[in-house]
């Protein structure tokens, strides 16, 4: 049986730095940035807020989606953010419930 995957994208605030990540569990990860636990990239830039993700079946699906997404432009990244999250609302909250 495979795990599900995430691919996610965490913002420092409305068009700020973006952080790219893709996870098996995004409700941990996401409260790992959160804490400032996350990494040092996401520590150093603020990235806290959770704009946009997407969830997969697979985690290699998941693997194969980020690694795609990581040789986008930014502004593709922001299209996408604006489409899903036009307020760019800290979807954390809802995805904990």
């Amino acid at each position: 049986m495979s795990k599900p995957g995430y691919v996610y994208l965490m913002a420092s605030g409305q068009n700020g730095t973006l952080y790219l990540g893709v996870t098996s569990d995004l409700i941990q990860r996401v409260w790992q940035h959160r804490s400032g636990f996350g990494g040092q990239f996401s520590a150093k830039y603020g990235c806290r807020v959770l704009v946009c993700y997407e969830a997969y079946d697979d985690l290699q699906e998941a693997r194969q989606r980020e690694l795609r997404m990581k040789k986008w432009k930014r502004n593709w990244k922001l299209r996408l953010i604006e489409e899903a999250n036009p307020q760019w609302r800290d979807l954390f909250t809802e995805i904990v419930g």
